[in-house]
């Protein structure tokens, strides 16, 4: 029984659709490259604000949870606060009890320690922390972290309850007294060339069931 081979035409027909093919292919993935390049940094920044947002929030949860707060505190409060180099602002302050992935102790790491955010113009949203324990707390400034440098502003948001509306205020609001009222809601916003975000964090009161640990 004779066998047959592929003629001369068939081959060059045969290599001619498989080059067709592998074009299309070519064509194709180039094509979802580019558009998955062109929105990289989009995806990233989102990315960025996303966890940046998950960690505040996460901060500001642990800080009303016992130990940490007991029956009738404010563990997320305003203090007025004086970084190195610069005046004493109204910042929103609260206590972490062992601290947090982002502080970097010179030495051992101490318990108790204050932390307030505050937004820099030349670096972005800045964590200033110290610790309650440390010799000279109430001398030296406190130390920074920086949190994100794409935070452009940090508002803080009032709900009225006698108009039940929501107001934003770009400084932290003060009572008759002047004494600083904490916000309900940290607006935080962020800025990369012409990509804009805003997040809201939720600033979570005590319970009024929590165990009193003191």
């Amino acid at each position: 029984m004779r066998t047959r081979g592929f003629s001369l035409i068939e081959i060059v027909m045969a290599m001619a659709l498989v080059g067709l093919v592998l074009v299309g292919m070519n064509t194709f993935i180039f094509s979802m490259s580019e558009l998955w390049g062109k929105n990289t940094d989009v995806r990233l920044f989102d990315q960025h604000v996303r966890a940046v947002t998950r960690f505040l929030q996460r901060e500001m949860v642990r800080a009303t949870l016992p130990p940490a707060a007991s029956v009738n505190s404010t563990p997320v409060g305003v203090q007025p606060i004086s970084p190195s180099g610069a005046g004493r602002d109204n910042l929103v302050t609260y206590m972490e009890l062992t601290g947090n992935r982002i502080l970097s102790w010179p030495e051992s790491p101490l318990p108790e320690v204050f932390c307030s955010l505050q937004v820099r113009r030349d670096r972005g949203l800045v964590m200033l922390w110290h610790s309650d324990l440390e010799n000279h707390f109430n001398d030296d400034p406190p130390r920074e972290a920086l949190v994100s440098p794409f935070v452009t502003k940090l508002a803080y948001d009032y709900f009225d309850t006698d108009f039940g509306k929501w107001t934003t205020e770009t400084a932290v609001r003060t009572d008759t007294s002047g004494n600083p009222v904490p916000p309900q809601r940290l607006r935080v916003t962020f800025a990369y060339e012409n990509l804009t975000r805003e997040a809201l964090v939720t600033v979570p009161a005590v319970a009024q069931g929590l165990p009193n640990p003191w």
